[in-house]
């Protein structure tokens, strides 16, 4: 299969395509998606066999507007409207309880919820309009590994494997959508997946609002993508290096004893102090989270490609947007952190 790419003048034939139940990646301000009609059950379980998915993880369905979603959901929470006028379209997807039988068990995971979510894009917006179809969407990428911010990271993985990616630029903000569930029996909404709108944001419209901290193993089935232990992973083996420039330097030293090649994904400053004694680097730029999580997944990406034995990122404190950058990263790196009173056997 020739893989495509469409500009933003050819949405009409990409529309076509997915309408008809090919997969065409779509951009949002987040990340790429893979799209496939959530109405066709043979389009949607081919996202499963091109991610190599485990199929047990629920999609998040995305809509052109908020009438889309009135045609699946049973009853909608009072916090609704609020969420909607606020966030949508944006990086906030919401999770509600669904019709019977409105989705296969390919789109849910087995589950009586389904996630929703109107992106921040006007072409993927124009792209569901004219497909004239709600759409599946996870990140357009091989499964577990780094997500796609540009259309080149999605050709990278799935070419020959889709039939196309409709070309947006790089994406603005760089990690997933916020996922709220508001199905909670007692009424409380909780954040299964941090993203760019915050826990802080949400509460200042609709009070109290949870964070699920649980992370699932492999024997157990998420209720929202992203939230296994180890996600989001390069090949290179992943460590994140949580202080300053005095940390680093340990870091450095003890993967040299060790023989190891070291990428450094670090700010501008950082990177200038260290790059004589590290093989790669890709700097993020200014000290400041927003620019990190913007680059994260882009730097582990190069990184990756590169002769190197290990990755050692920068952390940040985990507020606000922080929580979303240090659950991504943590994920990569499978949980390993090197701190000042870290100690190497």
């Amino acid at each position: 299969m020739e893989t495509k790419i469409f500009t933003t003048k050819e949405i009409d034939q990409a529309a076509v395509l997915l309408h008809q139940g090919e997969l065409i990646a779509f951009p949002t301000e987040t990340v790429y998606g893979l799209g496939a009609n959530a109405l066709n059950e043979s389009a949607v379980k081919q996202v499963y066999a091109v991610k190599g998915r485990p199929s047990d993880n629920p999609l998040i369905v995305h809509v052109s507007d908020f009438e889309m979603v009135k045609d699946y959901v049973t009853d909608f929470p009072e916090q609704t409207a609020t969420l909607v006028n606020a966030f949508w379209p944006g990086p906030l997807t919401m999770i509600f309880n669904v019709k019977p039988d409105a989705f296969s068990k390919s789109v849910t995971g087995g589950l009586k919820t389904v996630a929703f979510r109107m992106p921040k894009n006007q072409q993927t917006i124009d792209l569901i309009q004219r497909a004239d179809v709600p759409i599946v969407g996870p990140s357009a990428n091989t499964s577990g590994k780094p997500s796609p911010t540009t259309a080149q990271h999605v050709y990278h993985d799935l070419q020959g494997k889709i039939a196309g990616i409709l070309d947006d630029g790089a994406t603005q903000i760089g990690v997933e959508s916020t996922v709220l569930d508001l199905t909670a029996t007692d009424g409380v909404p909780v954040i299964l997946r941090p993203g760019a709108v915050t826990k802080e944001q949400l509460e200042q419209l609709i009070g109290q609002v949870r964070i699920d901290q649980h992370l699932i193993s492999d024997k157990e089935a998420p209720k929202a993508p992203g939230m296994k232990y180890k996600h989001y992973s390069p090949d290179v083996p992943v460590w994140i290096v949580d202080g300053g420039l005095d940390v680093f330097d340990k870091a450095i030293s003890w993967a040299q004893q060790n023989n190891r090649r070291v990428g450094l994904f670090a700010d501008e400053q950082i990177v200038a102090e260290t790059k004589e004694r590290v093989s790669e680097t890709f700097s993020f730029g200014q000290n400041s989270v927003e620019s990190a999580t913007k680059l994260l997944f882009a730097g582990l990406r190069t990184l990756d490609e590169k002769q190197i034995d290990v990755i050692l990122a920068q952390a940040f404190p985990e507020t606000e947007l922080g929580i979303a950058y240090m659950n991504r990263l943590k994920k990569a790196a499978n949980q390993k952190i090197i701190k000042k009173d870290s100690i190497f056997e």
